[in-house]
Order: structure tokens, then sequence, then C-alpha cells
């Protein structure tokens, strides 16, 4: 049964592909036709990948979070460093500027010079009112100057959140409605308000250089900057790749043919994205580029063979039957451990890596039934190649790389061992040095203006990326209680204390700016009240407690009383430092907060990341064992022989060890990006492999089991398919180094290292390996039924040849 499966059914498949072509080709074109009505429900994803799963209790306790308070990373902040804005010109045109933005629905609530609202102490109704800061209609020099000294000296309450008394610089907010910051209504008004044109005129007619910020503002750029990628990816990888492949066959032919397959392929990845409703992000960009890298390889096995069989035999039809009959099982099996090794990212529970990994393994499956099908069909209506279109088959730089392979396995075996051993020890070392990082900021485009106005802020305002710590009292009213009061000052003094956070913000500062307002402004008074002044303090408060944006408490205490926030930014500071600033935050917050009055949690987008990053380093290491596992029991499947499993492994094994080294030795950090090269190069590797030992078989079987003889003449011939493959994939996923994402670098080059890496160790580890062990493997009981046979005649025409 399994003989008939891997050489008579083939045999069924090839006969059935070759006598349906106009039918095969109608149903590849509805099929495409059908993908491509499918690209209108593509969208762009408008919220950050959580990479935790949705049970996680960090997952849970966020989750908890915007229950109470709502989105957090709702706030668009606009600044800059300019003692020229106090005018009484700048700030006019700034008022034009900001107006219009104001009336939009999309805002909930804005912080500017003119709106900017200060606590007055109405003695009669015993309560505060909030009223202007500024008087729009006595707008002067000398009067805005007067306003920015009381604003920089007198209201503390305000520094850190919208300026800096020490340096200067000056930033003012915009609340975005938070049901609208994860819909395509964010970029709307980001697009609308907030573009370059409309900027750049402000700045021309002020001199004042904006900074503009903040996760909306950050999340819209950074999604229009991975659309404008996925053009420039496509472009280039169909640009590189046709020209290597013509570069290898010299036939427009043979080139239009692969391109045909690889546009229909990146047509059909699209259409399963709008399919299944994913949506596209960061990872979900790269498949269409992957797939036309991934895909050549398949051409160039399946054409390179039907030349080879044109040469020896110059017969079409049993050349495009053998084609499919010889190497389609073969083909299948490296499509199979490729998909396999995008496949392994379903088990993680992480949607992100869910669907990238589901949409990367379907269209891998489909290259490989397109290039079946296209290939023999559309050879199947051309005239024969002509001598030009083989002359390929024996370059001379060809056949010069092939000979050195051979010198180096048959005369440097010790050396070939010596090098293996020594670049295992590397790379063991190097991995010992790996550090795992990861920040919501860490990967995006360094090159860009907002990436550089985050910047500004992480050193004007200690940074943008939102942390909050949520204080769950365990009784109604509970955080207006003094002793919860006094812990929350003392937790909020210690993160003053850390220099990666910023000033925090949160009910206390509210209650001290009270104090200060309640005598008369003085701002030494800036301080939390007394438990003597509490009472008529918070009578106060309550007082002017309205409704909607007058409600002074909404912000940072839910409508029980029981919750109370904390805010705070961070600066990009990485996987490291984060964990020490939450260590000292937890030991704080320990002592501070008796477990059986209260329940802290540490939240916000920039803890989730980070949280999330060491989440999914752990669930891809077993997602790269799965991998091996499920790419071994293929090879299982395949040879029928443990010892064959192994020894195909280990080629491949190498070069990710030798690449986590190379990341140790300089400093690329694990992170989400670069995690996914193992499993994606590991996956793509192993089809090398295959190839060699499918061919290695064949030579064994014509050749009666003479180890040497077969292993050279498998170099000869395999190795003219993995050097062109090898090289296309190399240069294909360098591709992605065009990106202006770090991450989206980083897996390219690396990839791509990893598979020249794999290149060399499966076309001299691997034959190496084969010699030194040829007395234990080559003997028929481990090739007893085998999954790769070949036809009588094909046996006794490679027999012919070798003669």
């Amino acid at each position: 049964m399994i003989k008939w499966l891997t050489t008579s059914f083939w045999d069924f498949i090839a006969s059935k592909i070759l006598r349906n072509r106009i039918g095969l080709l109608v149903a590849l074109v509805l099929f495409t036709l059908f993908m491509a009505f499918q690209w209108q429900k593509i969208r762009m994803t408008y919220t950050e990948a959580n990479i935790l799963p949705k049970d996680n209790d960090i997952s849970i306790q966020y989750n908890l979070f915007l229950e109470k308070f709502g989105e957090e990373g709702n706030l668009i902040v606009i600044g800059f460093k300019d003692d020229a804005f106090f005018t009484e010109k700048n700030v006019r045109l700034w008022e034009e500027f900001i107006n219009e933005i104001k009336k939009d629905k999309a805002v909930d609530l804005t912080l500017s010079i003119s709106d900017l609202k200060v606590l007055k102490k109405d003695t009669l109704n015993q309560k505060f009112n909030l009223v202007p800061f500024v008087n729009n209609s006595q707008f002067s020099d000398a009067y805005l100057k007067e306003k920015k000294d009381e604003l920089f000296n007198n209201l503390p309450f305000y520094e850190s959140m919208l300026f800096n008394k020490e340096s200067g610089a000056v930033r003012f907010a915009i609340y975005i409605n938070k049901d609208i910051v994860n819909t395509s209504k964010r970029k709307e008004f980001v697009d609308k308000y907030l573009n370059e044109k409309r900027v750049e005129a402000f700045e021309k007619a002020t001199g004042i250089d904006l900074k503009i910020s903040g996760m909306p503002y950050i999340r819209t750029l950074n999604s229009q900057s991975i659309l404008g990628e996925i053009g420039l990816f496509v472009g280039a990888a169909l640009g590189i790749t046709s020209l290597l492949f013509f570069f290898f066959f010299r036939s427009f032919r043979a080139t239009f043919i692969s391109m045909i397959i690889v546009i229909i392929a990146v047509m059909w990845s699209f259409g399963t994205i709008g399919l299944l409703n994913y949506e596209i992000t960061v990872l979900t960009a790269i498949i269409p580029p992957l797939i036309i890298v991934i895909g050549i390889p398949n051409c160039i096995f399946l054409i390179n063979k039907y030349q080879q069989e044109i040469k020896k035999h110059g017969n079409k039809a049993k050349s495009l039957q053998r084609v499919i009959s010889r190497v389609g099982n073969a083909t299948l099996m490296t499509n199979l451990t490729t998909a396999a090794g995008f496949a392994t990212f379903i088990i993680t529970d992480s949607d992100l890596l869910k669907e990238f990994g589901i949409i990367a393994s379907l269209n891998i499956i489909f290259l490989f039934f397109l290039s079946l099908i296209i290939i023999p069909i559309l050879y199947s209506y051309m005239p024969l190649p002509k001598d030009k279109h083989l002359a390929h088959l024996e370059k001379n730089y060809i056949q010069f790389f092939i000979d050195w392979i051979l010198v180096t396995i048959k005369k440097r075996t010790i050396a070939i061992y010596s090098v293996a051993i020594g670049l295992l020890v590397f790379g063991i070392i190097g991995i010992t040095q790996m550090r795992i990082s990861g920040s919501v900021i860490e990967d995006m485009p360094k090159n860009t203006g907002f990436f550089e106005d985050i910047r500004f802020y992480e050193k004007e305002f200690d940074g943008v990326m939102p942390l909050e710590i949520m204080i769950d009292t365990k009784r109604p009213k509970g955080a207006l209680k003094s002793a919860t009061l006094k812990r929350i000052n003392e937790l909020q003094e210690t993160i003053e204390e850390i220099p990666e956070l910023s000033k925090p913000v949160s009910l206390v500062n509210l209650l001290k700016y009270a104090k200060q307002t309640y005598y008369n402004g003085n701002p030494e008074y800036y301080e939390l009240p007394t438990k003597q002044e509490e009472a008529f303090i918070l009578s106060y408060i309550k007082n002017s407690t309205g409704k909607g944006k007058e409600n002074l408490l909404k912000s940072y205490i839910d409508s029980t009383g029981q919750f109370v926030r904390i805010t705070t930014f961070m600066r990009d500071i990485g996987t490291d430092k984060m964990k020490h600033t939450e260590e000292r935050l937890a030991q704080k917050i320990d002592k501070l907060f008796p477990k059986e009055r209260y329940d802290v949690a540490i939240t916000g987008k920039a803890y989730i990341f980070e949280k999330g990053t060491h989440y999914l380093v752990h669930n891809l290491v077993i997602s790269l064992l799965f991998a091996i596992f499920l790419i071994s029991l293929l090879m299982a499947y395949l040879f029928r022989s443990f010892k064959m499993i192994i020894i195909s492994l280990l080629p491949n094994i190498l070069p990710l060890i030798i690449t986590a080294g190379l990341m140790g030795f300089l400093g690329v950090p694990i992170k989400p990006s670069t995690i996914l090269v193992f499993s994606i190069a590991f996956g793509i590797s192993v089809d090398d492999t295959i190839h060699f030992l499918a061919k290695y078989r064949q030579e064994l079987i014509a050749n009666n089991w003479r180890i040497k003889k077969s292993v050279y003449n498998t170099v000869k011939d395999a190795g003219v398919s993995m050097l062109y493959t090898s090289v296309v994939l190399f240069f294909g996923f360098s591709v992605f180094t065009l990106s202006s994402f770090g991450g989206t670098i980083a897996l390219g080059g690396l990839v791509a290292t990893t598979l020249l890496f794999a290149m060399l160790s499966n076309l001299i580890f691997l034959p190496a390996l084969l010699l030194s062990l040829e007395r234990s493997i080559a003997n028929e009981q481990e090739f007893t039924e085998p999954t790769i046979d070949i036809l009588a005649e094909d046996k006794e025409e490679i027999e012919t040849e070798n003669e």
C-alpha cells in the first residue's frame, strides 16, 4: 500500500494532471478570481496585538482595569521646546490649529493653553470651581509671559503632565473618544488633523517645531508604515527572485512561468487573509513576500528536473510525467516540512501567532499544488527547451562549486568535523550570552519623524508608554480613606525615584491641588491633606463633582470608590530594566498594601507587552521543539529509519545553534520578531535535506548500496538545485532587511544567515555523516518498504549513466 502511494500513486497523479490540463487551468482561474474577490474584506489592525492569552492572569487584570477605567491609550500629546510659543501671534495661530480639532466628535477632552482649567475656591458654596487659566480676550505678549510664569511656578499639579520645569518643554493633550481608539475612525482623525501638511503649515508660520506622540498617533503611523512596506517587499521579492532565476536558468520562459506561480500564490495569500477575516498585522504583512521567496525553490526543483530529463532523452511527454512522478513526493514532503515550521505557531495561545501560522502554512501547501499543476501544464504547450536553456546545467562556476564540495567531503573529513564541533561550541557559548528584550516601540521604524518625537518625550517627560497601577481596596469608598491615600502617596514617591518612569498622577495629586487651592493657591500647600483637613477638603471636592467632563474624580477613581489608579509613563527601557523596575515596585507594593486588605495590580500596555515577550519566548521554544518532533515524524515516514532521522536533523539543528550564538555575541536580543527565526528557518532548511536524501536513496538502489558512489552522485545531481534554491532563499529573505521595522530586519537577516549555514551544512556535513556512518546505515534493512522509490526502467537508466 505504502509503495503504491509513493510510486504508482504519483504516476496516477501525473496522468491526471496531463490529461486534464484545460479543466485544471479553468479551475485555477476561477479559484484565483474567488480569492481576489476576498480582498475587499482585508483590513488593517487598529489594536495592539496582545500576545498573552485571554485567560492569563495578567490579561484578566488588564481587562478588569479597562472595565473600571476604560481604554488608557487614548492620549495624543503635542509639544515643543521653544520660548517663542508664549507670544500673542503664536498662541493665536495655535488656537486656530487646535480649535478645529476640538470641534470633532472624536475628541473627548483637550488640555491646551486656552481651555486649561484651574481650581478656584468657592467659599459661599463650599466647593471648587473649574475656571479658565487664561482670558482669551487679554492675549498679549506681556500677559502670556505672566501666565507662563504662573504655570511653571504656581501649578505643580501640571508639572511633568504639561511642562518640564527644568528644560521649559511644554506639551498639550488631546484625549480621543475611547470608543474609537481601536477603530478606523482613529486613523481618519489623525489623517485629517495631524497630517504632515497641516503640521508643517503651523511650523512654518510660527517657527516652532511640533512634537506629536501618544499611543493613538504612534499606532496610526505605525500601521501606515506596515501597509506601505507590503508593496515594497512584494516588489523587491519579485525583482530579486526573478533576476536570480533568470541568471541561473537563462530562460525567459522558465522565469515567466515561475513568476506566474508566485504572483497567483500572492493573490491567494491576500485572499486567505480576507476569507478568514484576519487583519493585516506586522506579521501577516510579510506573508505575501514570504510566499514569493518560498515558492521559487519549488519552481527551481521542478523546472531543473524537467530540463535534466529533456537533456537525457529529449522526450517531452516522458519528461513531464517524470517531473511529477519522480519529484512530486519529495516536493510534497519539503512543502509539508516548511508548512510545519509555520504551523507550530498555531499551538501557541497568541492570536497574533496563530493567524500568522494558519495563513502561512495554508499558502505553502497552496504553493505546492500551484507548482505541481502549472509547471507541467504550461511546458506541455511550449516547444522543447533549446540548448542555450540547458547550458546552465554545465556552467563552469557551478561545476567548480560542486567539485570543491566533492574534494572537501572526500579528503577533509577531519576538517569538516573539527569545524562543525568548533561552530557548535561557538554557538553554545553565544547562547549563554543571549538576553531577552521587548518593548512596545523597540521594533518601530527608527528613521521616521514620529520615532524622533517619541525620543523627545522620553527625554523631556520620561516616555509615552502608559504604565498603570490599579488598587482594589476591597470595599466601597475605600480609596478615599486616609490610610489608603497615604499609602498611595508613598508609592508615588518611590515611582518618582525611578528614572525610567515619569512623575505619577493619581487621586493623591488632585487632593494635593485641592489643598493648595483651599489655601488660596499657595504652592507651598501642595501636599496631601492632614487627617483633620481631609473632611472639609473632600467635602469641597464632592460638592464640585459634576457629570461628564466636569467630574473631577472620574479619571482617578471608579464610580464605587473601591478602585483607584496610579498612572505613570515609561521610557523604552527594554525587558531587563523593566524586570528590575517591576521588582522594585512589587517590593514597595507588598510593604505598603497588605494582601488581606488590598489587591494591587501592575498593568498597562507597556507592562502587557513586556510580559507577552517572556510568554512568547517560552511558547516558541516549545513550538520549535514541536516543529523538530513533527518534522522527525515526516522523516520517519519518508525513510523508515531512526538512524536516518538523526542524520537528517543534525545538519539542520547545527545552523540554528550557530545563528543563536551569533545573536548572543552580536547583542541581538531574543524578542517576538527574532524568536520566529528558528521555527521558520528549520522548516525551510530541512527541504534541502529531503531532496538530498531522496536522491541519495535512489542512487543507493541504482548503485547496489555502494555508499561512496551514491553520495558523490547525489552531490553532483542534487547539489545544483540546492545551490540555486539556497541562493534564492538567502537573497529573498534579505529583502526584509529593506524594512524600517527593526523586528522585520532582524527576521530577514537572521533567517537568510541561517539558511546559508544550512546549505553548507547539508552539502558538506550531511554527506560527511553518510560516508562516516556507511557501515551502520548502508544496508537494505534500513530501507525496507521505502517511501521514495524509482521505477525499474529508471534504475536501469541511472546505472547506464553511472557506467
